[in-house]
């Protein structure tokens, strides 16, 4: 799906915003993203470490879970703000393709302004996503 500018900087500048938001005391690296939906709604998420770190959850997943949890399945891009530029790890971008596999994905400054533009199917080539299967 193609966006236009003004859309991509708002959701940049809303993954750069929530950012602040993020709970990183182990690894100090906050994470903000903001997912867009098919509808035009907006779902932001940070990541929320624990102390036994499998139990923390990334910004992008967390933003996938509350789109989902309020009726949300089609997303067209999200956008992630981290302090180096840094794209989803690869158990949110399985995450992501379960839902859309020609996801937007936009990497943010913590500025909020637009360092650069990809897919999630770049980032997650041959994907194990639904569908590949005859699921009924």
């Amino acid at each position: 799906m193609a966006l236009d500018q003004a859309t991509k900087l708002s959701l940049c500048r809303q993954a750069a915003d929530v950012r602040k938001f993020a709970y990183a005391p182990y690894s100090k690296y906050p994470v903000g993203a903001a997912l867009l939906t098919s509808t035009g709604k907006i779902f932001t998420g940070v990541n929320v470490e624990n102390i036994s770190y499998p139990n923390g959850v990334c910004a992008e997943r967390t933003a996938v879970f509350k789109a989902v949890s309020e009726g949300e399945k089609v997303f067209t891009a999200v956008a992630v703000v981290t302090p180096n530029g840094g794209t989803p790890c690869g158990a949110c971008r399985q995450v992501l393709a379960e839902f859309s596999q020609d996801m937007v994905v936009l990497i943010g400054s913590p500025k909020g302004e637009l360092i650069r533009e990809t897919t999630l199917e770049a980032l997650l080539p041959e994907s194990f996503d639904p569908g590949k299967f005859q699921l009924e």
